[in-house]
């Protein structure tokens, strides 16, 4: 027998796959339907590791079987090759970014070959291609035109590292995405996308896709949906307002006191009355010096400085209260002033205590009300412990007293809106995304200042404004980017006036290349549009999105953000850009840690297909867990997978044909295809091997095989092991006339194979009985027992028999094969 050996062949079929061009997808084929399977493209930092392996050789599979079945797949790759890491990377080589990106989209082609994957690279982007970016910079000025993208001075996050500005998404916790530096605050002129227009939408329209519910949940909160009521606080003595958000004006009146954020403008206005304004002043200025994380920690102790000179009113008594500035609250949630109730809210307690302030009761819980007490009295600091935060009756608070919170809140609303001092509203948590970027590696911004002018968007002839070629593209560290100090590319005429004038030198967060790389594989070579109305229509939207959970609140949304824009531009007539969405798990090392060069535990996938061959390492990658969950790699799982794809060359190449059937092979062959193709299309990848090894196994135990169970088993390892199933599929195909094997087609392009329903049912099962709808037995029965004898044998049981006890059986429910219900 010929040994093993996969190096002999997994070159070869790669080669021939793309020399045939099987896997390049046509817009329209007759009588198939057009399936659109996406994983998110690569960032070509360097070689791939066996994290990317996961990301891309298990969704191979299930492409594969959406061919097999019929479907028109289009399953294209590319390259996210905008952003830091390569600019980083260079700068610590010496060598450009340019330089440094092309040579790695090269080693990972290379890579990405050897695992097989039927991809179009036909269709192949590149985003930091002119060709590409350029459809970038005429999104930004649809963008502009519409009201979407705007310049404005800013808190935002600098990371020292990477010396740039960070959008928030890329700031959570304080520290940057990328190389988790603790971020600074700056206040500087950046440029915004207004994805906050779309706040109601993206919250609405995840109840419209299958994805995920932990990420449609993380979604949820980060765009933060909160209803409640704007209350105006007048400012004694003078003509200013300070509104304040609240989703408890159940507990207005129980406020003692009003915070504002250290940026509040009305602070400025009110200078002249403030009679501590020094301490004031150095209070802001030392507020400005930390970051939004520290700001809002909930371990640190909470500053603050009272106002003097200035009070607020209350607008349901009257009463006036002290205003604080204090940086726990931020100027860019809600309002930047808050109201506090220390009786009914922890933070503002432990604050009230600390500044001696009046502590009010307004709410009691249900079951504790008495009677209403008619005079408020002041609880004085240090007279409560714990606040009470929930629901239940009003006191202390005039006319509403004895009134449940829910109620208040409707008529305290209507009450101060009636004298113009209240409305409802709803504020989001989500903030406009920041894009401007002060580096040099990215798709430069086309806007134009003008003296005269002021901002002017490039004229879209003129796109695209390349990036150019400088030789000094390290960061400024002034918060300025490298284009700043090209000459040449600053200076330009206004496209109004045609005075001088000068470009924009940021460039744009990477995350906009990959908001729309989806529409472009439609249509790469177009050069009058991002992509035809018609080739959108064709595909979109994607029907499967497969790759990293880390994106749920930046690339994923900001993809959603994009596609209700262009639906909204009329350049497409869909909300949502990925019906399905799937996360993959994290491969851990083998001492079931992160894998990481300074631990030593890094797996090269390289090395790996060098000692297996291409198709045992995909194929473990598919077996070693559930694909959502990942896992420790486990080398002896690996020879594991060896030695099963051994066992299969060995079958083939010592069979003894025999078309006779075997009814209990016939029966598991029908079983395993029903599994292996409801697990494939549930990415269920581990089970589905599993089945086939059991199917393996109870073949080996034969010496004479029906080609029509070699046919079918190969065509099931067909989406696991390509090469493989391709060489013995080939090598049949010469050696047999019989017509199972067509030695002028791919294994690929043959249909997927249907199982027979009656070899698939079960002689004996387990029948579950059912009391009221409760399980209370379960019994095994044969498949296919008559009602009546199903009823016979349900109520003999004992345990049954003790349920029903003296009561009466109303009715009974049975449903073959799965359960009866007795109805008592």
């Amino acid at each position: 027998m010929e040994e093993y050996n996969p190096q002999k062949f997994d070159k070869k079929w790669q080669k021939t796959w793309e020399e045939s061009g099987i896997y390049h997808a046509l817009d329209k084929v007759a009588e198939k339907q057009n399936f659109y399977n996406l994983v998110m493209f690569p960032y070509p930092s360097g070689d791939l590791h066996i994290g990317h392996w996961y990301n891309y050789a298990p969704p191979d599979a299930y492409n594969r079987l959406k061919r097999m079945q019929g479907f028109n797949v289009l399953n294209p790759i590319g390259f996210d090759a905008f952003g830091l890491p390569a600019e980083n990377a260079a700068i610590q080589r010496g060598i450009h970014p340019k330089v440094w990106t092309y040579k790695n989209i090269e080693r990972m082609k290379e890579q990405l070959k050897s695992i097989g994957a039927c991809y179009d690279w036909s269709r192949e982007v590149i985003t930091c291609e002119p060709d590409y970016y350029k459809w970038t910079q005429w999104m930004f000025l649809q963008f502009y035109k519409k009201g979407l993208a705007y310049k404005k001075k800013a808190p935002a996050n600098w990371c020292p590292n990477c010396k740039s500005i960070l959008a928030n998404e890329q700031a959570e916790g304080g520290k940057c995405w990328r190389c988790e530096s603790v971020v600074e605050q700056r206040y500087v002129e950046q440029w915004f996308f207004k994805i906050t227009d779309y706040a109601e939408e993206l919250l609405k329209d995840l109840d419209k896709i299958d994805w995920p519910e932990t990420t449609k949940i993380m979604q949820r909160n980060w765009i933060g949906k909160s209803g409640g009521a704007e209350i105006k606080f007048r400012i004694k003595d003078t003509e200013y307002e300070i509104a304040v958000f609240t989703t408890r004006p159940d507990t207005l009146f129980g406020c003692t006191y009003l915070v504002l954020a250290p940026e509040y403008p009305l602070i400025n206005n009110l200078e002249p009355k403030i009679e501590n304004l020094e301490s004031i002043k150095r209070y802001i200025k030392e507020s400005k010096k930390k970051t939004e994380r520290e700001r809002i920690s909930k371990i640190k102790e909470k500053t603050g400085v009272e106002i003097k000179g200035i009070k607020a009113i209350n607008p349901v008594n009257d009463r006036e209260i002290s205003i604080f500035v204090a940086d726990y609250v931020l100027i860019n949630y809600g309002t930047g002033a808050i109201m506090a109730v220390p009786a009914h809210d922890q933070r503002d307690l432990d604050f009230a205590k600390k500044y001696n302030l009046s502590i009010i009761e307004v709410i009691k819980p249900e079951k504790a009300q008495d009677k209403p007490l008619e005079k408020p009295p002041l609880v004085i600091s240090g007279g409560m412990e714990k606040t009470y935060e929930g629901e239940g009756i009003l006191i202390n608070s005039e006319r509403f007293n004895g009134i449940s919170s829910e109620k208040a809140r409707e008529r305290i609303v209507e009450w101060l809106a009636k004298k113009n001092q209240a409305k409802k509203t709803i504020y989001y948590k989500l903030r406009d995304w920041l894009i401007s970027r002060q580096r040099y590696w990215g798709a430069p911004i086309p806007m134009v200042f003008c003296q005269k002018c002021g901002w002017q968007s490039v004229p879209e002839k003129d796109l695209p404004i390349l990036l150019p070629n400088i030789k000094d593209f390290r960061p400024t560290g002034e918060g300025k980017s490298p284009l700043a100090k090209s000459k040449e590319f600053i200076e330009t005429e206004c496209p109004k006036c045609q005075s001088p004038a000068q470009r924009e030198t940021d460039t744009m967060d990477t995350f906009v290349c990959s908001s729309w790389y989806y529409f472009r594989y439609t249509d790469p070579k177009n050069e009058r549009e991002f992509a035809s109305k018609e080739k959108i229509k064709t595909w979109l939207p994607v029907n499967i999105y497969i790759g990293g959970a880390e994106h749920t609140v930046m690339h994923l949304l900001y993809s959603r953000f994009f596609t209700k824009t262009l639906r909204d531009l009329g350049y497409l007539d869909f909300p949502e850009p990925f019906l399905t969405l799937r996360h993959q798990g994290i491969i851990l090392g083998e001492d079931g840690q992160k894998m990481s060069k300074s631990r030593g535990n890094v797996i090269d996938p390289d090395e790996q297909v060098k000692k297996y061959g291409s198709d045992v390492v995909r194929m473990y990658l598919c077996f070693m867990s559930p694909y959502n969950q990942g896992g420790p790699w486990n080398p002896k799982g690996i020879i594991g997978i060896d030695r099963f794809l051994k066992k299969v060359w060995a079958i083939f190449h010592v069979a003894q044909i025999d078309d006779s059937k075997n009814e209990k092979l016939e029966n598991l062959l029908h079983k395993t295809i029903k599994k292996v193709t409801e697990d494939i299309e549930n990415l269920r990848f581990n089970t589905a091997i599993s089945a086939l090894m059991i199917l393996v196994n109870e073949m080996q135990k034969f010496k004479a095989q029906s080609l029509e169970y070699l046919k079918n088993l190969l065509l099931m390892l067909a989406p696991f092991a390509p090469h493989l199933s391709e060489e013995l599929w080939s090598s049949f195909a010469k050696n047999s006339e019989d017509k199972h094997f067509n030695v002028a087609n791919s294994v690929h392009n043959q249909p997927w194979p249907k199982y027979n329903p009656k070899l698939i049912r079960e002689e004996i099962i387990q029948l579950v009985i059912q009391i009221n709808g409760k399980v209370r037995d379960k019994i095994e029965v044969e498949a296919d027992i008559p009602e009546e004898k199903a009823k016979e044998l349900a109520l003999s049981q004992e345990k049954i028999k003790k349920w029903i006890g003296g009561r009466s059986v109303q009715k009974i429910i049975f449903v073959p094969g799965k359960l009866i219900n007795i109805v008592i």
